[in-house]
């Protein structure tokens, strides 16, 4: 729904699921200088080390995620159910589903290639 203002309301569960791959998927929310992601990741995916000009906080709705931060993969941290990860612009970073992962991703800018499909890190041998 959309009103005059430009207000919109979702609600998480009439929305479809994009399949990001075998064991990752997501549901966007954007804005003109946000966007909130649910994503969905099974025990073992894989996030491969990538880095983006947008700001982002990840929070943790269910299970876990091992981040590797630093191109050199030097900082490590686990964020469990009820914690927050901030990741400044252009800071790399890679993470792992310790289990079945319900994480919350606001990122502002919005993530264009999420928008657009060209996020081909997920898909890096």
């Amino acid at each position: 729904m959309q009103s005059q203002t430009g207000v919109r309301f979702y609600r998480w569960d009439d929305m479809p699921k994009e399949r990001v791959t075998d064991q990752i998927s997501r549901r966007l929310v954007t804005g003109d200088r946000m966007m909130l992601a649910h994503v969905y990741l099974e025990k073992g995916s894989l996030v491969p080390q990538h880095q983006h000009e947008n700001e982002q906080l990840t929070y943790i709705l269910e299970g876990a995620l091992h981040f590797w931060i630093g191109a050199d993969r030097s900082e490590e941290v686990i964020v469990r159910a009820g914690e927050v990860l901030f990741i400044p612009s252009n800071v790399p970073h890679e993470a792992r589903a310790l289990e079945d992962t319900l994480d919350v991703d606001v990122f502002s800018p919005p993530r264009q290639d999420w928008l657009d499909g060209t996020d081909t890190y997920f898909h890096r041998k």
